[in-house]
C-alpha cells in the first residue's frame, strides 16, 4: 500500500488539476513529448532580456571521437572592456530525454543580471536513449573545458564559476562536479542543484509515495533512467558520473546548494544526498519546500513559495560569489 503523500501547498494544488490526468512518460511517449516541446517558438523566450545581454550560439568541440555541441553564450551588453565577471554554467533539465540549451536558463539569465553582471554558459547534450550514458555527461564536461579555458575571450574570471542545472540538469551538474574533482579539472566556485535526479534506483520512500501524484512521477522517473542506462539501471555497476547518488565520496566538491519540494518524487534522494556531503566533511544548503511538487516554480512562478526558493537561491550565489 502506497503511503499518503504530503499536501500540495495550497497555491501549488490548483496548478496541478490540468496534470491530474495525463500519463506518466513512457519510451513509446518520448517522441511525442519532443514534438510538443520543438512546439514552443523559441522567440517566446528573449536569451537578452529585452537587451540586457548579448547572445550568441556557439558550436565547439564534443567529447574525443564525438559531434561538436553547441553552447549559448549570453554576455552582459554593458560589460565594460577587460571586464572579468561571474560565469554561470548552465546544464537544462528534461529527464535525460528531452531540452535544448534554451530550457530553464530563463533562470540563471535572471541571477546574472541581478548580480550586476555575470556571463551565462549553457550547454547542450545528446539526449538518451539515442545517445545513452556517457554521452549527455561527457558533452557537459566537454563544454565546460572549452567554457573555462575561454573564459577571458567570454569576459569572464576562470575563478569564479559557478555550476548550475535543475532536474536532470541538476543531476548532470552533480556528476560534472564530481567529473572535475576525478579528472582534476578546473575549479569551480559552487555547484547550484534545483530538485537535482540523482538516483538510478527510484527506490526511494518519497518516489513511492509520489507515485502516480508528482508530476515527475516513479514510472516517469524509470523512463528517464532506462533511457540513459538500458538494462543497467537499478543495477550493481552504475558510475557515480551517470547517477550521483552512487558515489561513495563525496569529499572535495565544491560548495553545493540543493533544493526540493516536501511532496515530489526527488525529495529522499536529495536529502540524502545533502546528508552525505555534510557527513563528508564538505559544505552544503539545502532547503525542502513545503508542498512543492517536481518543478512547482516553472509551472507556477507567481506563489510565495517559488517566489521564497527564487530568493533562497539567489541568495545562496550573491553570498558564494562575495566570498
Amino acid at each position: 500500500m502506497r503511503p499518503e503523500p504530503p499536501p500540495f501547498d495550497p497555491e501549488l494544488a490548483p496548478v496541478l488539476e490540468p496534470f491530474k490526468d495525463a500519463p506518466p512518460l513512457t519510451p513509446d511517449g518520448i517522441a511525442a513529448a519532443r514534438q510538443t516541446a520543438e512546439a514552443v517558438p523559441p522567440d517566446l523566450l528573449d536569451v537578452t532580456l529585452g537587451g540586457a545581454f548579448v547572445a550568441e550560439d556557439r558550436t565547439v568541440p564534443g567529447p574525443e571521437g564525438a559531434p561538436d555541441i553547441s553552447l549559448l553564450i549570453c554576455r552582459p551588453a554593458d560589460a565594460a572592456p577587460g571586464a572579468r565577471l561571474p560565469v554561470i554554467y548552465h546544464v537544462h533539465g528534461g529527464g535525460m530525454v528531452l531540452g535544448t540549451n534554451r530550457a530553464g536558463v530563463d533562470a540563471p539569465l535572471h541571477w546574472a543580471r541581478d548580480l550586476g553582471g555575470a556571463v551565462v554558459v549553457s550547454v547542450e547534450y545528446r539526449l538518451a536513449p539515442e545517445h545513452p550514458y556517457p554521452a549527455p555527461v561527457e558533452d557537459v564536461y566537454a563544454g565546460f573545458l572549452w567554457t573555462a579555458r575561454n573564459c577571458e575571450d567570454l569576459g569572464g574570471d576562470p575563478d569564479r564559476i559557478v555550476l548550475a542545472g535543475a532536474s536532470a540538469g541538476g543531476g548532470l551538474t552533480a556528476a560534472l562536479a564530481l567529473l572535475l574533482r576525478d579528472r582534476q579539472g578546473p575549479p569551480v566556485l559552487g555547484q547550484l542543484l534545483m530538485y537535482p535526479m540523482l538516483d538510478d534506483r527510484n527506490d526511494t520512500g518519497s518516489s513511492h509515495q509520489m507515485a502516480g501524484v508528482d508530476v515527475w512521477d516513479r514510472s516517469a522517473n524509470e523512463t528517464g533512467w532506462s533511457a540513459l542506462l538500458g538494462e543497467r539501471r537499478g543495477g550493481p555497476d552504475v558510475p557515480p558520473y551517470a547517477a550521483p547518488a552512487r558515489a561513495t565520496d563525496l569529499t572535495r566538491l565544491p560548495p553545493a546548494f540543493l533544493d526540493v519540494g516536501s511532496a515530489e518524487t526527488f525529495r529522499d534522494e536529495v536529502v540524502a544526498y545533502a546528508s552525505r556531503i555534510w557527513g563528508c566533511g564538505g559544505v552544503a544548503e539545502l532547503h525542502v519546500w513545503p508542498g512543492g511538487f517536481h518543478g512547482f516554480d516553472g509551472l507556477a512562478p507567481k506563489t510565495a513559495l517559488s517566489c521564497a526558493a527564487r530568493a533562497a537561491r539567489f541568495d545562496w550565489l550573491r553570498r558564494l560569489l562575495a566570498r
